[in-house]
């Protein structure tokens, strides 16, 4: 079975999909495709689907959503050479709660695990070419926001969000990678869209002060600090981080500080 969860979801056996139309049995299965070969609780199930106020059904119609699941992959199941798996092998019952065997298939959120874990070692051995091909390898992976089709209750959120900040570090780091590598100019307009998208990320707001001074426009780089430093006292009643700032009185001395010293911690300020 293979499983895609960096976009929309994918769920496919023998290259035939198992998603269903419904939202519910969806959010099921991208639970499911979350935790693959591992035993989802029932109660973790409920708790995703209902939250707090569970109808009393609520066990009765999930087993519904399951069997509809599995019927979807039996469906598969006729289009392939294995006739000793059954649905409910994929699909597995177990004490407490289902797990989803993926029986070796590819699963996307995986690899960009393993992709991204190279690009990080990488840096650390200061292999920035080996880090940027490697960690811009994991970022390919993503195809939008994870799970961008699916209603999420709290526990599929929480991965969500999970998922989302690594895709930030794996980010973040690619592109210190390529600020080593001196490719400031390169950079600027991908920085462009990123501080816009991401308004109080201080790490990625460094480095596109660092690109743009490295560019000659250091003018814009300060304006970059001030936009930041508003937003955040504004917003959250915060200064700027230490080091950015730190970076800030680098660029008016006109001597930028190296991209590891940019980056500072990577702080990401959230609401």
């Amino acid at each position: 079975m293979d499983i895609e969860v960096l976009g929309a979801l994918s769920v496919r056996e023998h290259g035939v999909s198992v998603v269903p139309t419904a939202p519910k049995p969806r959010q099921v299965l991208a639970l499911l495709a979350l935790n693959a070969d591992q035993v989802v609780p029932v109660a973790a199930l409920v708790d995703e689907l209902w939250g707090e106020n569970p109808p009393r059904s609520a066990r009765t119609t999930l087993q519904t959503y399951v069997l509809q699941l599995r019927e979807l992959m039996a469906q598969a199941l006729a289009q392939g050479p294995d006739e000793r798996c059954t649905a409910k092998d994929i699909l597995a019952t177990v004490p407490g709660g289902y797990r989803l065997q993926t029986r070796g298939g590819h699963v996307d959120y995986r690899e960009f695990d393993q992709r991204a874990g190279l690009g990080y070692r990488a840096m650390d051995a200061e292999d920035y070419a080996g880090a940027a091909r490697r960690l811009a390898d994991a970022l390919a992976l993503w195809n939008g926001q994870a799970l961008t089709d699916i209603q999420a209750g709290l526990r599929i959120d929480t991965e969500v969000k999970r998922l989302e900040e690594a895709r930030l570090c794996a980010l973040d780091q690619r592109i210190e990678a390529d600020l080593r590598l001196g490719r400031h100019r390169e950079l600027l307009s991908e920085l462009t869209v990123l501080v816009n998208q991401y308004r109080m990320h201080e790490s990625l707001h460094g480095q596109f002060m660092l690109a743009l001074h490295r560019s000659g426009r250091r003018g814009e780089a300060l304006n970059v600090y001030q936009r930041l430093r508003s937003t955040l006292v504004h917003e959250l009643g915060l200064e700027p981080s230490a080091a950015l700032s730190r970076l800030q009185r680098s660029i008016l001395m006109a001597r930028p500080e190296t991209p590891a010293a940019a980056g500072g911690s990577g702080r990401l300020v959230t609401r």
